[in-house]
């Protein structure tokens, strides 16, 4: 079979974790058909790859781009850092199956405004997808969050029997149609009111679904060993996988507990499947919420409905400005977002290059000064992290964001350069791939991505979009 792409002497990082190799690598229509060290056949296009690192295109396992890709479906964001795949639908919040009222509730509001919210069902969000083809495939966990303001009376209180009938109801439709699983977010005020045992419904369909829980937990502060065992009684229960969403610990009374929390995570691994994700900053982005202002660490706020002159400001330098202390400016700032600077870099270390975490960026598409890892999450581990700080080998970098995380989530023949598996594929610079990005200036293009491919279609080069998209839902079912 003659091969639409031929790439010549790549320095192929499979994805496996496993040492690299020098190979070529020929694509046909969507899929890898051929590796070996060297192929003689003619291709309609020939890629030198000498000096270039050739691996599975990354995948991105925590982010809230639900709506962002629609919005923008040449996702520049994502594209340019090399990420092929997008899992939405994350810390309990999805556009697929929310059915609003009037306002968007918080944190629902961190994937867009009200209009945007169109899609009653997965089946309906996945139409859209496959409609628009983005640049990036995308696959969906449905929101726990979501899921109680379509079916609870009062977010304030627990769930009562028939809503969560309800609830289980909507999340079964949604497995059905190829859901993921189920995310939650209970730290946040709509969701911190639901009970573990709600919780232990939802999640016991899962399995008959091969579905996975993620969680952003009770909290990622003083009290994150219980949050951990409750998000461990949930899997147990249910007898489904745990993802442990962004992990850390949260404020200064905290740093240094990674050591605990990893260690609780390796005992309870022998009884049954944990791991996390991780996002590789100290600093942490969401809305302002006055609960978490504090002057022990800076948090710098990237938008406000009342005052978006403050955008860039930290607390404290708003604070000063008006004379004031940081709570009563908060409170004045009010709905805004917020950067928190709330984990010590020895913990983001710890957690990153333990065996059981893989990366998702935890970016949010909507704020005008966004966190930086919106845009470098990816080439900063491959970079800063395993090339500068040798924190791990690059062959561990790249399974941590492919091969690792696409067996965690079930995106089948995917994360792998394998021959018969989808052409989803990046090639990059290892010698110079980081991010450009900062706090003051998060919008910039990572360097040394050379080309992206999804689902074997070129979608980036030479530091722009070709247009071109191949993008794709992607079902467990």
């Amino acid at each position: 079979m003659k091969a639409d792409i031929l790439f010549k002497q790549a320095r192929v990082i499979d994805g496996s974790g496993q040492a690299d190799y020098q190979a070529d690598v020929a694509v046909c229509g969507d899929r890898i058909i051929r590796i070996a060290p060297a192929i003689r056949e003619k291709a309609d296009r020939v890629i030198e790859c000498r000096g270039l690192a050739l691996a599975p295109g990354f995948i991105d396992v925590h982010t809230h781009d639900d709506l962002a890709v629609i919005k923008r479906p040449a996702y520049t964001e994502k594209t340019s850092q090399g990420v092929t795949s997008l899992i939405v639908g994350n810390c309990g919040i999805s556009a697929a199956c929310a059915v609003l009222q009037e306002e968007v509730p918080d944190p629902l509001n961190l994937l867009g405004e009200r209009e945007e919210f169109v899609f009653p069902t997965l089946a309906s969000y996945r139409a859209r997808i496959d409609a628009l083809a983005p640049s990036v495939n995308v696959a969906s966990l449905i929101g726990h969050t979501t899921l109680r303001n379509s079916c609870v009376a009062s977010l304030a209180e627990p769930a009562d029997a028939d809503s969560t009938k309800a609830m289980c109801r909507l999340l079964r439709e949604a497995l059905e149609q190829g859901a993921l699983g189920l995310s939650t977010g209970l730290s946040y005020g709509n969701a911190v009111n639901a009970s573990t045992e709600e919780i232990c419904a939802l999640a016991a369909l899962l399995p008959a679904y091969q579905g996975i829980y993620t969680t952003h937990m009770r909290t990622e502060y003083d009290g994150i060993i219980e949050a951990m065992h409750e998000a461990f009684r949930v899997g147990r229960e249910a007898q489904v996988p745990v993802q442990i969403s962004h992990h850390k610990c949260a404020g200064a009374a905290n740093w240094g507990r990674t050591t605990e929390t990893l260690r609780l995570i390796e005992k309870y691994q022998q009884q049954q499947d944990i791991s996390c994700d991780v996002y590789p900053y100290r600093a942490g982005s969401s809305n302002l919420d006055l609960k978490q202002v504090t002057t022990d660490y800076d948090i710098l706020i990237s938008w406000s409905a009342p005052h978006p002159e403050m955008a860039g400001k930290t607390l404290l330098e708003i604070a000063a400005r008006w004379d004031t202390d940081v709570h009563q400016a908060a409170a004045r700032l009010l709905p805004a977002g917020a950067i928190y600077f709330q984990m010590h870099e020895e913990d983001v270390r710890r957690v990153l290059s333990h065996p059981c975490s893989m990366i998702g960026s935890d970016g949010l598409p909507c704020d005008p000064n966004p966190h930086p890892r919106l845009w470098g999450t990816f080439p900063r581990v491959l970079g800063h992290y395993s090339r500068e700080e040798k924190l791990f080998p690059l062959t561990t970098a790249v399974h941590k964001m492919t091969g690792m995380s696409a067996a965690r989530f079930g995106l089948r023949q995917r994360g792998l350069i394998k021959e018969g598996y989808f052409a989803d594929l990046v090639l990059f610079d290892a010698e110079r791939v980081n991010e450009a990005g900062s706090f003051q200036q998060p919008k910039q293009l990572a360097i040394g991505i050379n080309r992206v491919f999804v689902n074997g279609v070129l979608t980036w080069q030479q530091q722009q979009m070709t247009g071109q998209r191949a993008g794709r839902f992607l079902s467990k079912r």
